[in-house]
């Protein structure tokens, strides 16, 4: 029943006199937040390294499709003014003239042309003026650019 004296008990405590146990464990979140800013540094730089080119579109070289017996034109022409067929009309009587011209039938194709001095923003008021009065089937006339 002698006690020892002197001793101390150590419960668990390694000697070294270092009471920090060894962490075999990576701690991940310094690494999430490298990858969170790499992520939103590539998201703000990816837009900057578009480059806007200038294009010149070449001539259509395909077969071209057998047109119908009276087709519909919608003209734009250079002063920006539109016509359907031979004839000169307002923009906000496309839709009247249309209808009559295709007789009603909305799913008629329409073949749209204009000059090449007319700006792309122009062609395109023309193309939703079509759209909006429920002609969808729009067909672009180009120069035939076969050899």
């Amino acid at each position: 029943m002698g006690a020892r004296l002197g001793t101390r008990a150590s419960f668990g405590r390694p000697r070294g006199g270092d009471d920090l146990a060894e962490n075999h464990e990576i701690n991940v979140t310094p690494f999430i937040d490298v990858m969170l800013v790499l992520l939103i540094i590539f998201m703000v730089a990816a837009p900057l390294a578009t480059v806007d080119l200038g294009v010149d579109l070449p001539a259509s070289a395909v077969e071209p499709q057998p047109r119908p017996d009276k087709p519909v034109f919608v003209t734009v022409k250079p002063d920006l003014s539109v016509a359907v067929g031979e004839d000169v009309i307002a923009r906000d009587t496309l839709t009247m003239t249309l209808d009559s011209a295709t007789k009603g039938r909305k799913d008629e194709r329409i073949y749209l042309r204009a000059d090449k001095a007319v700006s792309y923003g122009e062609l395109m008021e023309v193309m939703n003026l079509l759209r909006n009065a429920g002609y969808l089937k729009i067909a672009l006339v180009g120069l035939d650019g076969r050899s």
